[in-house]
């Protein structure tokens, strides 16, 4: 009897550890890496059968890997640690990270877990993230259940399903069941919990996606993707061969993918890209994309050299005794074209370019006259520096005329030296005011035009006299024939009739001409005196700044013969 009541006592004890341990690891499941979206209730957890046979006393704590130290964590009111909890209310992107639990019992520290935790960042525009689901693969007309993931701790929490983001049959259990899966039922499945905490309402998500097929997958034979190939390529750039083996649908752990170069084995690339070779074969990785199972390599050449153009690069897929290779050769491209941004620029140039030129010159022709004094007055520049003239230029005004006009003769007489000389420091000579009485005339005038660099006539309708137009004859002379003064006529009155002048004024250059418009030209930057200082001499005036440049003639000679006669009056 007493053995009955032992071995019952046994059995007692062992469906009691069993429902215990059973309970305990559905409700903690153990995970090594876990990824968890942003803004989700999440736990970290141990079985606490891991201590039962600890001493008592024991403290534990909680630890973050931070610049690769362990970091005490401290409870604020988003994270919370209770005994073998780690709670997260919610998980957040800096959350992400390596985790551990210890615990002391006074003597010495053990680490129970360590875990990978990570926070993937959420998809606004979707009710999941595509890293952040399993994939279930089944066949159709087989019965088939989805298990939400257990992440609550509270059986009673509401659970609502979701197809790809849309409310599935007002389901709310925590097993989505399917009696008979079809094609159909293929889709994206998100179960989403609600939980309730202080005050609060948290949620958490897991995805499913389930593809069911028709029939069951044929046997494949592995295979590497794409065939033999020529790249183009310059010498100095860099080129990354890639190479993909498809293993089929079930991962064959054997298999192996690997580069070889003229047959010889190339060197692994570095975690310190300036460490690298010029030629090195990068780690190798598995890929799962729905039920099919790759493995891929890489390749990197970070210069193409000319011997490389001569290598035959191959990758060779191996497992078991099936062998697959493929050949990558590099050969030398044809000359590249020019980038469409460089060609754009250039056409866009090749367009303004004409049209700045043409704008820039309209520019200079219209505004010729203010440029040339702009000139002058920066670079101070002198004509009449050790030429061995007196005078800058002499005047020829009608003198005896029965109709003379006191406005011609008050022109002559004042304003025209009042402005040249007190405002622009030339030397005009004046027959009437700087002649001395008594000499030869006609001697004195040939003399004072032959000691001046400009010979002024203010032309007018009466102009035409005994020695009026001995100066004007004098000075056509000495202008076409002997080229030593420059003649500048002004225009006092308007002309309607040329005849009486002599013909060999037509000779001279029409942009000699100046007109005088009464009071528009009165003021001394009017554009009168701005043609007038034009065709004078370039000599420096007193509001001049001193400066330095090349002695560059921007000319003050017009190109263009005078036809049409005089356009102005010039008064003496």
């Amino acid at each position: 009897m007493a053995f009955y009541e032992r071995v019952s006592s046994l059995l007692f004890l062992f469906f009691f550890f069993f429902f215990f341990f059973f309970s305990e690891e559905k409700l903690c499941p153990l995970r090594a890496s876990i990824d968890v979206l942003e803004g989700e209730y999440f736990f970290l957890c141990f079985p606490e059968s891991m201590l039962r046979f600890e001493t008592e006393g024991y403290t534990i704590n909680w630890y973050k890997e931070n610049a690769g130290r362990q970091k005490l964590i401290k409870e604020t009111q988003r994270i919370i640690s209770q005994m073998n909890f780690l709670e997260f209310w919610p998980a957040e992107l800096s959350d992400s990270g390596n985790y551990s639990v210890t615990h002391s019992n006074g003597r010495q520290n053990f680490t129970i877990q360590k875990w990978t935790l990570n926070v993937l960042e959420r998809n606004k525009s979707s009710c999941f993230n595509k890293n952040h689901l399993t994939t279930e693969i089944q066949n159709a007309g087989t019965g088939h259940s989805l298990k939400c993931s257990d992440l609550s701790v509270n059986e009673n929490d509401s659970v609502t399903w979701y197809k790809d983001c849309k409310n599935y049959e007002n389901e709310t259990e925590r097993e989505l069941d399917f009696k008979t899966l079809t094609v159909q039922h293929s889709g994206i499945y998100t179960c989403k919990i609600l939980i309730s905490h202080n005050g609060r309402i948290y949620h958490s998500t897991s995805t499913i996606k389930l593809v069911v097929e028709e029939d069951a997958p044929e046997a494949v034979t592995l295979e590497i993707v794409g065939r033999d190939e020529e790249i183009e390529t310059e010498i100095g750039k860099e080129e990354i061969l890639n190479c993909t083996g498809f293993l089929g649908y079930d991962m064959q752990e054997d298999a192996s993918l690997y580069w070889l170069i003229n047959e010889t084995f190339p060197e692994k690339c570095s975690d310190i890209p300036k460490n690298d070779p010029l030629i090195c074969e990068e780690e190798f990785k598995k890929l799962h994309l729905g039920n099919k199972f790759y493995v891929t390599r890489l390749l990197r050449i970070k210069k193409v050299r000319d011997e490389d153009l001569h290598h035959n690069f191959t990758c060779k897929l191996q497992a078991d005794e099936a062998v697959q290779i493929k050949i990558v050769k590099l050969k030398k491209g044809n000359t590249r074209d020019l980038p469409v941004h460089l060609f754009t620029t250039g056409m866009i140039l090749a367009v303004l370019l004409p049209c700045v030129v043409i704008a820039m010159t309209v520019v200079c022709v219209m505004f010729r006259v203010d440029l040339v004094l702009f000139y002058r007055n920066i670079c101070r520049r002198d004509d009449t520096a050790g030429d061995g003239k007196e005078y800058d230029a002499f005047v020829s005004y009608l003198k005896d005329c029965a109709s003379t006009s006191e406005e011609e003769r008050e022109f002559a007489l004042k304003i025209l030296p009042m402005i040249l000389e007190e405002n622009f420091g030339y030397k005009l000579c004046i027959f009437e005011r700087d002649v001395s009485p008594g000499g030869a005339v006609v001697d004195d005038i040939h003399s004072f035009i032959d000691k001046s660099r400009r010979l002024i006539i203010v032309l007018s309708q009466n102009y035409i006299s005994d020695t009026a137009i001995y100066e004007l004859e004098s000075g056509l002379h000495k202008a076409l024939v002997e080229r030593k003064t420059k003649i500048i006529l002004i225009e006092y009155m308007p002309i309607s009739d040329y005849n009486f002048l002599p013909e060999s004024l037509s000779l001279l250059p029409s942009k000699r001409v100046v007109k005088w418009k009464k009071d528009k030209s009165l003021p001394v930057n009017s554009r009168f005196w701005k043609n007038l200082r034009y065709l004078m001499p370039a000599k420096p005036t007193k509001s001049n700044t001193k400066g330095h440049c090349n002695n560059l003639d921007l000319g003050s000679e017009g190109t263009q013969p005078w036809t049409g006669g005089c356009d102005c009056n010039a008064v003496i």
